[in-house]
C-alpha cells in the first residue's frame, strides 16, 4: 500500500478550545532516566492541590476536553495523586494517568479506582534505565512487563490500558512486534502509542534564540551530544508496520501547525479477537464516532472505556457507511458461516497511534501539532508540554534561525 494518505483520511476535528484531551503535570519528579525526556527531573517539584485545582480552572475555561492526561515527572510520586484523581472525576473528566508504572501496586491502583481513575498510559521502552530484571531488555522483551501492568488494571476491572513508546532509529524494527503483541492481548489492551524520537544535535543547520539572545544549543534540555536520526516520520512507523502487515490501515489523523499534509498524529482502528485482526475502521466510522459522541456529550472523545472497546461487533453496524468497516462486516459473517459458534465470540476494538514531535523546516519553521492534544497550563496561560522546559529557562519558546542568518527582529 503507498505511504500517501492524502485525501483517504477523516481529520480529528480537534481544536485548541475543544479537544479531546489536556495535559496536567503536578510534579517533574521521576524515578528513573529516560533517554529522549523533554522534561526536567525536579525532585522537591509537587506542586500544591490549590496549585493543580488552578489549573484545571484554566483548562476548564479556556478548553472543552475529554480526559485529563495526569502527567510529569510520573504522577504516581505525586502525594495527592488519589486526591487528584477524585477532583478530575469530580469535575467530570476522565482521569487517565500517563506513568512508567514503577511505583503502581495493586492497592494504590484500587484507591485510584475508587477515585474515579478511567484509565493508564504506561510509558515502556527499552531506553528508560529500569533496574532489576529489566535492565537491557529489549522492547520485545519488555512485552512482558506490558503484560504484566494489563493484567493488574484488567484484575481490578473497568479500567481503560494504554501504552506508549518512543521510537528510535535502533527500534523502530521492533514496532511490528508490539504491534502484533498488542492484537495477542487485545481483550485488555486498548491502545499503542509509538512516539517519534526528537532532540537538538550539534549537526542541526540552525541557530536558536530566545527573543533576540542567542541561546547555545547545549544548554537546551532536551539535547544529544552526538549525532542522532530525529526525524522519524509517523509515515516511517507506518511503512515498517506495513512490511510485516499490508493490511494496517489508519483512519484519521492531526496535521502540523505549518504542514496540512503532515501526519502528526496518525491513528487507525481495528477490530479483531486474540487470535486475528479481521480489519481496520475507515474515515467514516471515526467521523461518526467523533461527532455522535460530540452531540451526545458536548466534547470530543479521547479515550474509549473497556466497555466501550468490547462493543467491536456492534460497532460493525456502521457497515452500510463506512468502507473499511463494511470490510470487516464481511470476513465476520463469512467467519461466522464457517462455524456458527463465532457469532457468539466477543469482537474487540483496538486504536494503533503514531506521533511524531516538532519538525523544523528548511527556513527554520517549526511544526508543532495542530492544536495540541497534550497542551499544559504554565504561569496561568495554555503552552505546549513538549517544549515547556524552554518556556521554563528562557521565558519564551525558542525560535531556530537557519545557521549564518540573522534573526528576525523581535517586538
Amino acid at each position: 500500500m503507498s505511504d500517501n494518505l492524502n485525501g483517504t483520511l477523516y481529520r480529528l476535528p480537534w481544536s485548541l478550545p475543544d479537544n479531546g484531551i489536556s495535559w496536567l503535570e503536578p510534579t517533574a519528579a521521576c524515578n528513573l532516566a529516560c533517554d529522549g525526556c523533554y522534561r526536567t527531573n525536579e525532585r522537591n517539584s509537587h506542586k500544591t492541590m490549590e496549585e493543580v485545582k488552578a489549573e484545571l480552572d484554566v483548562f476548564q475555561s479556556l478548553r472543552r476536553s475529554d480526559c485529563i492526561s495526569i502527567a510529569g515527572g510520573d504522577p504516581l510520586l505525586y502525594p495527592e495523586i488519589v486526591s487528584l484523581v477524585r477532583e478530575i472525576h469530580a469535575r467530570g473528566l476522565k482521569p487517565i494517568i500517563n506513568t512508567n508504572g514503577k511505583d503502581l501496586t495493586p492497592e494504590l491502583l484500587h484507591e485510584l479506582k475508587r477515585a474515579g481513575v478511567f484509565g493508564f498510559t504506561f510509558h515502556v521502552d527499552s531506553k528508560q534505565g529500569r533496574p532489576g530484571k529489566w535492565k537491557g531488555k529489549t522492547e520485545i522483551e519488555l512485552n512482558d512487563l506490558r503484560l504484566e501492568y494489563a493484567q493488574m488494571l484488567a484484575s481490578e476491572g473497568g479500567i481503560a490500558c494504554s501504552f506508549n513508546s518512543t521510537v528510535y532509529e535502533d527500534t523502530l524494527k521492533h514496532v511490528p512486534g508490539m504491534v502484533e503483541w498488542a492484537q495477542k492481548h487485545i481483550d485488555i489492551v486498548h491502545t499503542m502509542v509509538f512516539i517519534a524520537f526528537r532532540h537538538v544535535i550539534p549537526q542541526m543547520p540552525f541557530d536558536w534564540y530566545a527573543g533576540a539572545q542567542k541561546v547555545p544549543w547545549s544548554d537546551i534540555t532536551y539535547h544529544s551530544d552526538t549525532a542522532r536520526k530525529v526525524d522519524i516520520l509517523s509515515t516511517d512507523v507506518l511503512r515498517t508496520v506495513r512490511e510485516k502487515f499490508p493490511e494496517f490501515t489508519p483512519s484519521g489523523f492531526l496535521n502540523g501547525t505549518e504542514k496540512a499534509d503532515s501526519y502528526k498524529w496518525l491513528l487507525s482502528v481495528r477490530f479483531g479477537t486474540r487470535k486475528q485482526i479481521i480489519g481496520y475502521a475507515g474515515p467514516k466510522f471515526l467521523e461518526a464516532m467523533m461527532a455522535g459522541y460530540h452531540f451526545a456529550k458536548d466534547r470530543y472523545l479521547s479515550y474509549g472505556s473497556p466497555r466501550l472497546m468490547r462493543m467491536g461487533k456492534s460497532a460493525l453496524l456502521m457497515a452500510p457507511f463506512d468502507k473499511g468497516t463494511r470490510r470487516a462486516a464481511g470476513r465476520f459473517l463469512a467467519s461466522v458461516v464457517r462455524n456458527p459458534l463465532r457469532l457468539f465470540q466477543r469482537l474487540h476494538i483496538q486504536t494503533i497511534m503514531f506521533i511524531q514531535p516538532v519538525d523544523f523546516m528548511a527556513d527554520g519553521t517549526q511544526v508543532m501539532c495542530d492544536s495540541c492534544p497534550d497542551i499544559t497550563v504554565h504561569e496561568g496561560k495554555l503552552v505546549w508540554s513538549c517544549r515547556l522546559e524552554e518556556r521554563k529557562a528562557f521565558g519564551t519558546f525558542l525560535r531556530t534561525v537557519p545557521k549564518n542568518h540573522e534573526p528576525a527582529s523581535v517586538s
